[in-house]
């Protein structure tokens, strides 16, 4: 027989299943074996057989610098339509959680502005004073009013007055918010208007927590070749491809812009520098920028899928890098489907151990995107820095 037939021979019978022990085996009798399967009922199970560690008390006191332990209700353009807060708990519930997780600290990062601020302070800060801290947000419903500038910088030093620690910038600037609030053109990130309340900050040495942009995936097209398609096709209007949203990369470079030209205000730009899925580039920023710093919060999704290149990164900005989560550790899905005792633990898990292959979330199917991550197994002297010197350094805490 011809070369060419054996092969040709040789491909049907890999085709088929044929040959060499690899024959596909029958369904059993009285099962059915299934043409289809949808994807929301794809959950399979791992079968490696690896080290799996339950870490469920942080190995160091903890200070959380990214949660929303308060909101108010938000007409169009993500803007509140009151000052007033409503709380996910009192301050005693939350206690119990963060004495269980080793968590010495919560920052409350959506206070509000105005009587938000006093509400927040009044509810959380001084019930039990040093275990909860407040970050105001900008006054942006008075976008339209001509003294704007001196108007939003003269609320920081009042809100700061009241007891506010830093501020918290939402992506409803860059993203949502325009010319006249909830209409015309968007409100660039670095729009001159907003100089005065950076400069206030950096004063007041209040750290500002800043969040301009989401995940690469959200600023392409919902289709096949989107790793992220389920998330966006649950919630399509978080897809910012279109319109006249800017691209990914036009956010950054205009945070980069504002940044640069308030050297004295401590940014700490969070979910890993809103680019997580690109380390490199987020250390090309950080290292033109002393005054930049990187919080962890809802991104150990994409930090851990690539172990090797996230611990270089943390072993090189380990003096930079805070712990946040972006979520609550009380109640049941606000304001992230990821919260309470088990969130921590996988937080802890990926910090302190190597095991390999693990969920990022407590959920059945992982929100972000259909794969595992790995632990990067931090020194002693680089967790401690992680878990709470940083962030205790922006405050004005003792380390």
């Amino acid at each position: 027989m011809k070369r060419r037939s054996l092969l040709g021979m040789a491909g049907a019978a890999v085709a088929a299943g044929l040959g060499t022990g690899c024959k596909q085996p029958a369904p059993r009798a009285g099962t059915k074996q299934a043409d289809t399967l949808d994807l929301r009922d794809f959950q399979p199970k791992s079968m490696l057989h690896v080290t799996g560690t339950k870490v469920e008390k942080a190995r160091f006191p903890v200070i959380d610098f990214h949660t929303h332990l308060s909101w108010a209700a938000k007409g169009e353009a993500g803007v509140p339509l009151s000052e007033d807060r409503q709380f996910i708990a009192t301050a005693q519930e939350l206690l119990e959680v963060m004495d269980r997780k080793n968590l010495k600290v919560l920052i409350n990062t959506t206070g509000g502005p105005g009587a938000g601020v006093r509400q927040s302070v009044e509810h959380f800060d001084k019930a039990h004073p040093g275990r909860f801290f407040t970050f105001t947000e900008p006054w942006y419903a008075k976008i339209t009013e001509p003294d704007y500038p001196k108007f939003q910088a003269d609320a920081i030093e009042k809100a700061h007055q009241d007891g506010a620690r830093g501020l918290k910038i939402l992506k409803t600037l860059g993203l949502y918010l325009r010319q006249n609030v909830t209409a015309g053109p968007l409100i660039k990130v670095d729009d001159p208007r907003f100089d005065p309340m950076w400069d206030a900050c950096g004063a007041l040495k209040m750290p500002v927590g800043i969040h301009v942009s989401d995940p690469e995936a959200f600023f392409l097209p919902i289709d096949r070749f989107n790793e992220r398609w389920e998330e966006l096709h649950n919630h399509p209007d978080w897809s910012f491809h279109g319109k006249d949203f800017p691209s990914n990369m036009e956010l950054l470079e205009a945070r980069n812009r504002m940044i640069a030209k308030h050297p004295k205000t401590q940014f700490v730009v969070f979910h890993v520098g809103n680019d997580a899925e690109n380390l490199a580039y987020v250390g090309e920023c950080m290292d033109k920028f002393p005054n930049m710093h990187v919080d962890i919060g809802a991104r150990i999704g994409e930090l851990g899928r690539q172990p090797r290149t996230s611990r270089k990164f943390f072993d090189k900005y380990q003096d930079r890098i805070v712990f946040g989560t972006d979520a609550t550790p009380h109640g049941d899905e606000f304001p992230q489907q990821l919260y309470g005792d088990k969130l921590y633990e996988i937080y802890f898990r990926f910090l302190e151990t190597e095991d390999e292959y693990f969920d990022y979330a407590p959920a059945a199917v992982p929100p972000q995107g259909r794969w595992q991550i790995y632990g990067i197994g931090l020194p002693q002297q680089i967790l401690k820095k992680v878990y709470y010197d940083n962030a205790a350094r922006l405050l004005g805490l003792k380390a």
